[in-house]
């Protein structure tokens, strides 16, 4: 693999996500044809626009999937003591109200909210936008995309979201109507008052 990535003169760090664009004579997918497709393709991670561009995310390295369940696990712990919502991990797809489907790292929603929705809803990609995510930059990943998908969840009705960047060890915090605060290498997050009492050790996420 070394050896094929030197003859190509590409890094490691180098994979970008995939922008599949179907073009002007090719219709959009419809839900269950989107649903199908990542369906079909369990070992991808796989998001879709608002303007309906497919894309194709590779799997995450050793250290980015280690910080991943971390934060996942901080996350669901609190949860099941605080018993007021659900929490869900990277795997899972929701489709926000401007037609994008997302899969935050991290995410919660409401349990009320969740309980709206029909069984059938649930088994699918939820049609909501979660009240709070999270994103962990990976090596790869380009700050401006990240710094994007967090301004679409706080403009399609998250009330809370967490840019975390362990590369440059900040914590970027967005909350609607309100300036982005930018955490330079803190050692907690707070969740209060959208996760009351939940704290995130970030300097577990920073550790290599």
């Amino acid at each position: 693999m070394a050896s094929m990535l030197h003859a190509l003169d590409i890094q490691p760090t180098d994979y970008r996500p995939l922008v599949v664009q179907l073009g002007p004579l090719q219709r959009a997918m419809t839900e269950d044809e989107f649903f199908a497709f990542c369906q079909a393709n369990p070992e991808l991670r796989i998001e879709r626009t608002s303007d309906g561009e497919i894309i194709i995310m590779p799997p995450t390295g050793g250290e980015s999937g280690r910080r991943e369940l971390e934060a996942a696990g901080a996350l669901l712990n609190w949860a099941k003591k605080d018993g007021t919502g659900i929490p869900f991990g990277p795997s899972t797809g929701f489709v926000l109200p401007n037609g994008a489907e997302r899969s935050p790292d991290l995410a919660w929603v409401r349990r009320e909210r969740w309980e709206a929705l029909t069984q059938a809803e649930r088994e699918r990609f939820p049609p909501l936008c979660p009240d709070f995510v999270g994103e962990i930059r990976s090596p790869a990943d380009r700050l401006p995309v990240l710094h994007a998908k967090l301004r679409e969840y706080i403009d399609n009705g998250a009330r809370l979201g967490w840019l975390i960047d362990p590369v440059e060890r900040k914590v970027y915090v967005y909350r609607p109507g309100e300036a982005v605060i930018c955490l330079d290498d803190p050692e907690h997050v707070s969740g209060d008052p959208v996760l009351p009492g939940f704290t995130l050790d970030v300097r577990q996420l920073f550790s290599c």
